[in-house]
């Protein structure tokens, strides 16, 4: 009874389950494990290029790669787009385009009421100098105070902090309490793309199927307001090489900014602006909630963290 062929250990593994296990959960792994096991037969893998795999995905796990190569391989965009689906099915696409959330945003960044410095004073050097500002508004038009706009981006290096021991933890991190207006605004430096870590995990994967790893320049927000819909987002910077050839498929047209050089200083000064600057108009638009959960204040891994636990 302990012999058997392919199909009858395939048939075992996915019908030894007890009753007191996760019925999705079964369902899923069933149905990966599955794939799998025909993806070995079919494509006649050998056991040693099925153990260097499993080498690969220990080091990528260790490593903190896993979000990467997600987003690299278009599994993030691909959830995106079967919820843009599911919301064109139920008429409810209007507002900002959502975007991939990516694998390096930290919460408890210090929190600002309608202005803040994303940058530190002195940065005047790392990029060109921008106020990015606009208003948070719901799906009627209307401002949405009290909105807390949660705002990070790399480095001139391309780097994030709290992932880069160079940086302070929330540098380049901060969140904004939107005013009765509904406005937001904060001043930082365009910043740059970049390419995935070299000599890693995801890059070994890249170079060996063809791929580069370069990310467009762009910047990420999470907006959250009470009984509106949480907005995960990032808007691209014009002109990057990439922006059309993103490494993790998160370009969005309705994500372009609109770049409005040679601004005049007057009525920034509290920004510390003093010289022309470069003035990044945008405005979130925010659907309604149509319960608690689409209005949670946490990030999308945490949000499925915690309903796990």
């Amino acid at each position: 009874m302990n012999e058997m062929n392919k199909t009858q250990l395939l048939e075992k593994v996915t019908h030894s389950n007890r009753p007191n296990g996760n019925p999705r959960v079964q369902k899923i792994t069933a149905r990966i494990v599955g794939d799998l096991f025909h993806a070995i037969d079919d494509l006649d893998i050998q056991p040693d290029e099925f153990w260097a795999g499993v080498d690969w995905l220990s080091r990528l796990a260790s490593g903190g790669q896993a979000g990467l190569i997600t987003a690299g391989l278009g599994f993030d965009r691909l959830l995106d787009i079967r919820l843009d689906e599911a919301d064109e099915r139920a008429g409810r696409n209007a507002g900002t385009p959502r975007a991939i959330e990516g694998p390096l945003y930290i919460a408890g960044a210090p929190l600002s009421k309608y202005e803040t410095r994303v940058d530190e004073e002195g940065d005047e050097q790392r990029g060109e100098t921008m106020v990015m500002e606009g208003r948070v508004l719901d799906i009627d038009g209307k401002p949405v105070a009290g909105a807390i706009v949660d705002v990070w981006h790399a480095n001139e290096l391309g780097r994030y902090s709290h992932f880069d021991p160079d940086q302070a933890e929330y540098a380049l991190r901060r969140k904004i309490e939107t005013d009765a207006q509904g406005r937001y605004r904060f001043r930082s430096f365009l910043p740059p793309g970049y390419a995935i870590p070299p000599n890693s995990p995801t890059s070994e994967l890249f170079t060996a199927i063809g791929r580069h790893g370069n990310r467009p320049a762009h910047i990420h927000f999470l907006v959250v307001a009470p009984g509106l819909r949480t907005l995960t987002t990032q808007v691209n910077v014009p002109g990057d090489s990439f922006i059309d050839d993103d490494f993790a498929f998160a370009t969005r047209d309705g994500l372009i900014l609109k770049l409005e050089r040679n601004t005049p200083p007057k009525g920034y000064e509290s920004l510390g602006v003093t010289t022309q600057f470069t003035r990044v108009p945008f405005d979130f638009v925010m659907q309604p909630a149509i319960d608690e959960s689409e209005a949670s204040p946490q990030a999308r891994v945490a949000r499925a963290v915690a309903s796990e636990a």
